[in-house]
Formats: structure tokens, sequence, C-alpha cells
């Protein structure tokens, strides 16, 4: 498996769309597959007010009607740079295979589950991925890229993931891409001018809808907090840094979106963190020290084997797959070092329940 995706061929047709939504590196977002049974195992009473909060929340859906293209957004979409032009349209393609594995993983388990609440939460949440996924491909298809989402769910190989991987790698996901979209969503409606694609639009209820996800997982792992004690804290630990150093590493391969946008990617990774950090209090007993000077060093490291893999993948050859075999090496032994870093500690709030605030 590649470090990295970042030398890619330009996306130019449908086959090359759903190439891309295929690879599988360490920066693409990938489908998943886990252990169904131990879900009808999950004990939610000690939550229970606060689930039935959250479930309500699912259940009155104020965004029901939120995913429809409105007149102005053909209107709005205008001709790119070719470099943000490229850039844009694998945003899209990776946003749009994120969205779409979450939709997959969330409707097999509720298919392979007997737990009335879980099955229930996760019908709600496979519907508002697929909004989220349909909606992408949409935007993909004014490019002539739309997506089989189809091929792509039978053609995409699948990684096995412990339910508690899954608990972790989701809640993370589904909260640092809230703090993501509102990022972005707040900078442009600082700066409408610079708001080159009218989809950023949608992002602020769009990831209001990531949020929420997220609550639902926070609640599940607070109910069994076995998953939050001893050993477990390590994999914590590693899920955290895990996530936050794919999203530097691949932000920095995309410089011309984030000038576009009037965001320097280095601020604007550190501001995510900021508030996914904030937001994980709830659920994690622990948190990265993103203010240690050597967390950013060694993001940065990262970010600097990813472009020499590149150049040795270009390279090709012998040398090339010895180059390639030492970045591998180099990489793993930085994001060993940031692992290892200290932590903050911290106690767990009574109330589990947050909403939105950024």
């Amino acid at each position: 498996m590649d470090i990295a995706d970042t030398a890619l061929t330009p996306l130019q047709n449908p086959d090359d769309a759903i190439a891309r939504a295929r690879r599988q590196t360490l920066l693409t977002p990938r489908f998943y597959t886990t252990d169904f049974k131990a879900f009808d195992r999950l004990d939610l009473s000690s939550v229970q007010a606060e689930w039935d909060a959250v479930m309500a929340e699912y259940e009155g859906d104020n965004n029901h009607d939120h995913f429809q293209r409105d007149e102005a957004f053909a209107q709005e979409i205008r001709e790119l740079p070719p470099a943000l032009h490229q850039e844009f349209l694998d945003f899209l393609v990776s946003s749009l295979t994120s969205e779409f594995s979450g939709c997959v993983l969330y409707n097999e388990i509720r298919q392979q589950i007997e737990h009335p609440e879980v099955k229930q939460l996760m019908a709600y949440m496979a519907r508002d991925e697929s909004r989220h996924a349909g909606f992408l491909n949409k935007a993909l298809k004014d490019y002539g890229l739309g997506v089989d989402l189809g091929a792509l769910k039978r053609t995409k190989a699948y990684t096995f993931f412990k339910p508690k991987y899954i608990f972790y790698a989701t809640y993370l996901s589904e909260k640092i891409g809230y703090a993501r979209y509102i990022t972005i969503f707040r900078q442009l409606e600082r700066h409408p001018e610079r708001r080159f694609h009218p989809i950023f639009r949608w992002f602020e209820r769009w990831c209001n809808d990531e949020f929420r996800h997220g609550e639902s997982f926070a609640l599940i792992m607070r109910a069994n907090p076995g998953l939050l004690q001893g050993g477990n804290r390590w994999w914590i630990r590693f899920f955290l840094l895990a996530v936050f150093a794919t999203m530097y590493v691949r932000d920095h391969t995309r410089p011309e979106m984030h000038q576009a946008m009037g965001l320097d990617p280095s601020a604007y990774g550190f501001e995510v963190f900021r508030i996914t950090s904030e937001i994980s209090r709830q659920v994690f007993p622990l948190s990265l020290d993103i203010d240690h000077p050597a967390f950013r060093r060694g993001l940065d490291a990262l970010c600097a084997w990813s472009r020499r893999m590149d150049a040795a993948k270009a390279r090709g050859g012998l040398i090339g797959r010895l180059q390639q075999a030492w970045c591998g090496a180099g990489a793993a032994l930085c994001f060993a070092r940031l692992y290892l870093l200290p932590v903050k500690n911290h106690e767990l709030p009574a109330q589990v329940h947050i909403a939105p605030a950024y």
C-alpha cells in the first residue's frame, strides 16, 4: 500500500474517477466491515436519556430538504485554473468516497444486527450519508465525472476493523469532518468572493449531520466505559494521531485549493485539530498535545516523506523501489516519534451530548 497518493494522473472521465475512488493508500478513504454480532451486545441504558434526545433529532430530520440544488447552483459553477480544477475534483472524489463508505458501513450494520436502538441509528446515519454522497456525485457529474456507486461498492477493497476500532475511527472521522467543513464554511462566509464553487454554501448544515453522527458514537463509547480505559487508551491515542496526520498530509497536497479559499494548509489544519480536540473531550480521556513544538515538526516531516515518496515513484526502477522502501521506513519512524509524545489527560464530563457551537 502506498504511503501517499499525491502523484496522480488528471481526472478526465468517469473511469478515472472510479479508479481514484478505488485507490487504497494511507491517505484515501476506505470501506470497512466488522464483527456485527458485537453490536447486539451493546448496553445503552446508562445514557438512555441522552440517547433518546439524539434519536429525536434524527427523527426530526431538519435536513430532509437541504441537499437539493437551487437555481443559482449551476450559474455559480465557473471554469477554474487547471491545477485548482484537478485538486477540487480530487477533493470531490475523496469526499464522495468517504461519505459513501459511511453509507455502506452503516447500512450493512443495520442489516446484520438485531439491537433495535442501534439498528434504528444506523438507518438514520445511512440515510444522511446517502444524501451527502448523492449530492457530491451530482457535483462530479457537472464535470462529466459521476461515479457508479454500485460498481464502487462491489469492487473497492474492504478492511476488517474490530468494533472498537470502528467506534474510535468513525467517531473521529465524523467530528473532524465537522471541524473541517465548518472551518471552511466560516472562512467563505467571511470572504464570499473566495467561494469558487457553490457546494460550499451547503457546508454548515451538512457538517451538523456529521456532528450528530459523532454524538451517537460518543454515547455508545461512554455507555461502555471499558472502551476508554486500560490498554484501549493506547488505541485512542493511535487513532487520534492517525486521523490528524492523514488529514494534515493530504491537505498539503492541495495547495491551490487552500490558496483559493484564503487558507494556509498548516494553520487550517491546526484550527481543525483544536476544534476536534475540544469536542472529543466529551468521550476521550486524553487528547494530543498539538501545541508541543515537536508535534508540528513531526507532521511537517511526514509531509516531506510523502513528497520524497512521490519522487521515488516517479523515478521508478530498482533505485526508485529502494527509495520508496526508505521513505516508508522514515515515515513510520516519524509517526512512532509523534505517537510517543506526551498527551494531555483529563476527566470526562458528566454530560456527554453537546451541540455544534463553532
